[in-house]
């Protein structure tokens, strides 16, 4: 049986001090990637973690002229407020859907277009393409909104003004509940879609060329490759660029919903952000509204790491 070896007191603070000694010459010797760093470090510690504090008013009856410290602790109260409001399960299921509908229909496209761009052999088209499909991610919300606004309104609307020609009836596309989801959808694909094909371009562009001279002598074809050489080499990136969105369930971007909400579509628009900001800020519910954001964030957590251990289980990287 091996004897254990202890050390001296003496010994460990030695050894604490050349490893703190050791720390420190790597941090000089890669002091400009720690620079380089620095302004993100800074960032999510400014603007995502030092707010966490914040989170302690969810579990008080929160007066802004009391203060965190002066507010009564309420413990789970609003909590249960949350899960027994009638309007819950309604924001729920419209967050749930909206989320599902981005995941099959929206992930995917980014995919596609960079599978199609890269078998594109002149660069001047290839270029001229994604500059154009890149330009609608630099635009805000409010421009996508309105442009929008304008294409499919009853007053003067190209889409409607088609229809008429045609002989068909109008559709009222901005007031109307059964087209909310298929016109948010298409909103989110028109605007993110290019911009999401960078990174695959890029996986794409780090597969062995190599593998393809191999798959052409055994003849396979074009679509062949793509299947069993590109898609296996960009699939870790797959599915990291997953789980990051599943993460994302029930934070689907206030901004752009609450352009499209109004009281006409409310019963399959409301979510969990527009309605944080409603009861929030426009009706001063801070620890009500700071609840809910609360139970949005363990949900999200919670995803993240069970698809991140589900990845791995695979024989997957995952995030971490």
């Amino acid at each position: 049986m091996a004897s254990q070896v202890s050390l001296e007191p003496n010994q460990k603070i030695d050894l604490k001090a050349a490893r703190r000694k050791e720390r420190m010459k790597n941090i000089k010797k890669n002091k400009l990637i720690y620079l380089m760093i620095a302004p993100g470090i800074i960032y999510f510690l400014i603007y995502k973690y030092f707010p966490m504090y914040g989170l302690i008013i969810a579990f008080q009856d929160y007066k802004p002229y009391l203060g965190i410290s002066g507010s009564e602790w309420v413990g789970f109260q609003h909590f249960q407020r949350l899960f027994q409001d009638p309007d819950f399960w309604m924001i729920f299921k419209n967050t749930i859907v909206l989320f599902i509908l981005q995941l099959v229909i929206a992930f995917p496209i980014p995919i596609i277009l960079a599978l199609m761009l890269n078998e594109v052999r002149s660069n001047l088209y290839k270029r001229s393409v994604q500059t154009l499909i890149y330009i609608p991610h630099f635009m805000s919300w409010v421009v996508i909104v309105s442009i929008s606004y304008v294409m499919l309104t009853l007053d003067g609307g190209i889409i409607n003004s088609i229809l008429r020609v045609m002989g068909f009836g109008q559709i009222n596309f901005l007031l109307s509940e059964e087209w909310f989801r298929p016109m948010y959808i298409l909103q989110i694909i028109w605007r993110e879609s290019g911009w999401g094909t960078i990174i695959f371009l890029a996986a794409i562009a780090g597969v062995d060329p190599q593998l393809y001279e191999a798959a052409k002598i055994d003849g396979a074809s074009r679509l062949r490759q793509i299947w069993h050489i590109t898609l296996p080499s960009i699939r870790s990136v797959i599915i990291i660029l997953l789980i990051l969105k599943i993460g994302d369930v029930l934070e689907l971007g206030f901004e752009h919903v609450y352009l499209l909400l109004n009281s006409s579509n409310r019963a399959v628009a409301e979510i969990f952000d527009t309605y944080v900001f409603t009861a929030g800020l426009q009706q001063g519910q801070f620890s009500y509204s700071t609840a809910v954001g609360f139970f949005k964030g363990i949900v999200g957590l919670i995803l993240v790491v069970g698809a991140n251990k589900l990845a791995k289980k695979y024989g997957e990287e995952g995030v971490y």
